[in-house]
């Protein structure tokens, strides 16, 4: 018994992606990117300058994605 080759689908864009600088959580992404790329001392010194303990950066970049997920953005219609 051969097992039936699953179908292969291409990537596809959505359809507004011409809009998706305009997206919450691509530009939460730029964002997030742009921290990874700075020193770790820099980004120690930021966490220390608003006092969120380093342990606890993931978790809060997990809540903005969620939370710019779900708003409304109207901008990015169309």
């Amino acid at each position: 018994m051969t097992n039936p080759q699953p179908k292969r689908t291409r990537m596809k864009l959505i359809p507004n992606w011409r809009r998706s600088w305009r997206m919450a959580t691509v530009q939460l992404a730029a964002v997030f990117t742009g921290w990874g790329l700075l020193p770790p001392a820099t980004q120690e010194a930021v966490l220390a300058a608003i006092g969120v303990p380093a342990n606890r950066v993931p978790a809060v970049l997990g809540l903005l994605i969620i939370l710019a997920r779900v708003v409304d953005q109207p901008g990015t219609k169309g």
